[in-house]
């Protein structure tokens, strides 16, 4: 269902892009939720995977248009609105990562495009859920708050002091998955194909066609 050609060029950007983000960002930069998105959609464009490909786009949608959006008022006004994109324009980063990064103006589309050609899994954001909560955990007691992955530690590339820290964990565990998850779920399941009942046309497709080739 995937071109091949589709799933050989995002695998050679992919490894290009591992080493070169793992020598410069270091191996905690892949916890960010767009990294493991597009290392999963790489799995789910692989596998052809409804679930893996409906995660995705539940997990990176929404914050990934809001990237764009800020990467792309900064470009054109030289001011940002959220900053999220902030690192796209520091000289000090190499020219070639930032241009590594522009994945990000992609992502979210090609996503979309992969859950409408494979069909949208329903369980997709409990299970996405479930890997966020997981991700935040290991982020929130392995990584250095310096680094704020995921903004575990706070909005923003900077650790927040207002509350404690365990208490906006706990707020950050509720506040995406209810805020961001479930209207995504809800919008891709209203307009997208259903993956399992696309598997079960495929199925039927194929009995069809054997049984007009007198095959068993």
């Amino acid at each position: 269902m995937i071109p091949f050609a589709v799933k050989l060029f995002y695998t050679l950007f992919v490894c290009v892009l591992v080493p070169v983000y793992w020598r410069h960002y270091g191996l905690a930069n892949f916890l960010w939720f767009s990294d493991l998105a597009l290392l999963i959609g790489l799995a789910a464009t692989w596998r052809e995977s409804p679930l893996l490909a409906s995660m995705q786009a539940v997990s990176v949608l929404l914050l990934e248009l809001v990237w764009i959006i800020d990467f792309l008022v900064r470009s054109v006004t030289g001011k940002p609105i959220i900053g999220i994109a902030e690192y796209m324009f520091k000289s000090d980063q190499p020219l070639f990562v930032r241009g590594l990064s522009l994945f990000h103006l992609v992502l979210p589309f090609f996503l979309v495009w992969l859950v409408y050609v494979l069909g949208y899994d329903s369980r997709a954001w409990i299970l996405q859920t479930v890997l966020f909560w997981t991700v935040v955990l290991v982020c929130y007691y392995f990584t250095k708050p310096a680094d704020n992955i995921n903004w575990v530690f706070g909005i923003g590339s900077q650790p927040q002091k207002k509350i404690s820290s365990a208490l906006y964990l706990a707020l950050l565990m509720i506040a995406v998955p209810i805020g961001i998850y479930l209207p995504t779920h809800f919008f891709l399941a209203s307009v997208m194909p259903r993956g399992m009942l696309r598997d079960v046309g495929h199925r039927i497709e194929s009995l069809s066609l054997l049984q007009c080739l007198g095959l068993p």
